[in-house]
């Protein structure tokens, strides 16, 4: 049990998502910008009951005993551009994002500054699985799904794509119906299975892009859709591979939003890119209003979840299966 500091509030984690990021930290992709020395504590995807306040809570966020709260995992050092336009994800500063530096989830209790507690209602408490991944595999994708509608590329007579239908994409296609204005929404996976849960989460089309040439893709989506390209991709994988295809699928003018962090670099052809003015645009995690947002859209019953339960006991097995790609939507540890 961490000792907890004036502003800090001590959590009973309740629950706890098991993100890909998790494994990659484990397995060295993110030696360069998070370096962690063992023993260490990873796990950003957090919901958990307040069990103690640090003497310098002020009464008025409203935290009891008991509460159960949403960890908004971007602790921004809160002095720097970026923080003081509320997007502390993109801290320019001293920031700290939990299970990166800050000890994470994956443990009984953690320690969280107050200000990035999120309180919710006893009735979402009651499936304290559900909002955790929120933090992440569900906020990650609503910021990405708002770039590409913000930036005109959703409507009627669109044809919107989601690749990769893993945590992150399961929630994306949900954001691309949400969002879309009437687009055609398709989603692009490695397996049937993956095929099927964005299926029933709402996509009018699913493409197992396995072994296919861009041709034999752009022959399927024209069968599907009409038309052999598409306007807007939420790419949930970030591999080389899935980036450009994405790009060889896009139309003129259309965009890419990239949220997946899978391979280190990506390439694509400048002609192509310049000569058609596609937009390739980046979007890291989410700022504290996308979580309050995302979190009303689940109460509201608005986004559904592709969860399944499983045990801190298990959680070696677990992560080697999300680096195997083997899980469909999201596991949670579950403590209550």
């Amino acid at each position: 049990m961490p000792g907890i500091g004036p502003d800090e509030i001590l959590l009973k984690v309740a629950a706890v998502g098991l993100c890909r990021s998790d494994y990659q930290l484990l397995d060295g992709y993110f030696k360069g910008p998070f370096p962690v020395d063992l023993p260490y504590i990873p796990g950003h995807e957090v919901t958990g009951r307040v069990a103690d306040l640090g003497s310098a809570v002020p009464s008025t966020v409203g935290y009891s005993e008991g509460d159960m709260v949403v960890v908004n995992p971007s602790w921004g050092d809160g002095t720097c551009r970026q923080c003081r336009e509320g997007n502390e994800q993109l801290c320019s500063g001293n920031g700290r994002w939990v299970g990166f530096g800050p000890p994470g989830g994956f443990a009984e209790y953690m320690a969280v500054e107050h200000r990035h507690a999120i309180r919710v209602s006893e009735e979402a408490a009651k499936t304290p699985e559900f909002l955790a991944p929120m933090t992440d595999a569900g906020m990650t994708p609503y910021r990405g799904m708002r770039k590409l509608r913000d930036a005109g590329k959703l409507g009627a007579d669109r044809t919107v794509a989601v690749t990769g239908i893993g945590g992150l994409g399961s929630y994306g296609i949900q954001y691309a119906k949400l969002f879309g204005g009437g687009a055609a929404v398709v989603a692009f996976a490695r397996t049937d299975s993956k095929l099927d849960v964005a299926k029933e989460n709402g996509a009018d089309h699913g493409i197992n892009v396995r072994d296919k040439s861009v041709e034999a893709l752009q022959d399927e989506l024209e069968r599907l859709t009409g038309r052999r390209t598409v306007d807007a991709i939420l790419d949930c994988v970030g591999s080389e591979a899935s980036v450009s295809m994405g790009f060889d699928l896009l139309g003129p003018e259309g965009a890419l939003a990239s949220v997946g962090l899978m391979s280190h670099r990506v390439e694509h052809r400048q002609f192509p890119f310049v000569g058609t003015e596609l937009s390739y645009l980046g979007s890291f995690w989410g700022n504290h209003l996308d979580l309050v947002e995302v979190l009303s859209l689940a109460e509201a019953g608005l986004v559904k979840h592709n969860v399944t339960k499983v045990r801190l006991e298990d959680i070696n097995e677990n992560l080697e299966a999300l680096g195997r790609g083997d899980v469909v939507g999201r596991q949670v540890i579950v403590f209550e």
